[in-house]
């Protein structure tokens, strides 16, 4: 999910609601939009969020975030250690969209939210794993390197009723 919130009044408003929610409550479902997490997670699908901390999550995990009154969701790809890195003096996240070829900066702690917990995609829930299996991989590589190839997967997907690469565990 690349952004909720698309530099619009609303949009950031809904983004920061959904935000309060996660730290209030501490739980939240939310409506994906963008590509960034494909073939993970697909535009449409809704992700079931459970507050965490920094400390919490794993390598591997897949987060949501709040920065510049949108949220993302990506997946964590390192946890450098605070004092350890320079300039780096409280604990952090790396984190990367599965289609994105550089790493996002640093999420620190009050801008974390949580971790996805579920994906639910039409009336199922899909299984959610840390890794793609070797199908999965070949696909991502492929996604990758083409937006086209993103959109007449989505397109193909949506057409056929069914999502070519489902992860397991």
């Amino acid at each position: 999910m690349a952004a909720i919130a698309q530099h619009n009044p609303s949009a950031e408003m809904a983004c920061g609601l959904a935000a309060e929610i996660v730290r209030s409550c501490g739980a939240v479902r939310l409506r994906v939009f963008g590509t960034s997490m494909v073939p993970s997670i697909l535009p449409g699908d809704l992700i079931a969020v459970r507050r965490a901390g920094v400390r919490e999550i794993s390598r591997g995990d897949v987060v949501l975030y709040s920065r510049t009154g949108r949220l993302f969701v990506h997946r964590v790809v390192d946890q450098p250690i605070a004092g350890g890195t320079p300039g780096l003096d409280e604990p952090c996240l790396i984190t990367r969209g599965d289609r994105h070829a550089h790493d996002d900066a640093p999420v620190h702690a009050r801008e974390l939210l949580g971790r996805v917990v579920s994906v639910e995609r039409g009336n199922r829930k899909i299984e959610f794993a840390v890794r793609a299996n070797a199908i999965g991989r070949r696909i991502l590589r492929l996604l990758l390197a083409s937006d086209r190839a993103t959109f007449l997967y989505l397109r193909m997907a949506a057409f056929h009723g069914m999502w070519i690469a489902k992860e397991t565990k």
